[in-house]
């Protein structure tokens, strides 16, 4: 648009999401590598504010993002696939059952990583739920 002898024209900033994925487009290397960290890093905060889930250290929230992130995308996939209908019918409410079922895997196949109870397994799952959703879809 020209008004007089200034000349004006849109100009469209990106979101802070799409500017990011800018960034990590194509790289896929950095983002197998950054979605478990900050995975880990979650899990690890989570371990440290609650007194009822135990870890070694922050390179067993690694180990815990990385196996958690295997058996989500082999088991948990086909959890997905047959119990389609229940996660259908409960408006996606099932998928926390089926996340709190790969944590509690992922917690006996790992010594070093323990989860006391059964309401601090289904709080840390809502946690790393969200977190994996929330990183799902950044990346």
């Amino acid at each position: 648009m020209n008004c007089g002898y200034y000349s004006y024209r849109r100009i469209s900033i990106p979101s802070f999401k799409e500017n990011i994925k800018e960034n990590i487009k194509g790289n896929t290397m950095l983002t197998w590598i950054l979605h478990p960290l900050l995975l880990a890093t979650v899990i690890y905060f989570l371990a440290e504010q609650h007194s009822r889930i135990h870890i070694k250290n922050f390179w067993t929230a690694v180990l815990v993002a990385v196996v958690y992130s295997l058996i989500n995308l082999s088991f948990g996939l086909v959890l997905k696939l047959v119990s389609l209908p229940l996660i259908l019918l409960s408006v996606g409410l099932f998928l926390l059952v089926i996340n709190i079922f790969l944590l509690w895997i992922t917690d006996k196949l790992i010594d070093n990583f323990e989860i006391e109870d059964k309401g601090t397994l289904i709080l840390a799952a809502v946690v790393i739920t969200i977190t994996d959703t929330l990183l799902t879809w950044l990346f």
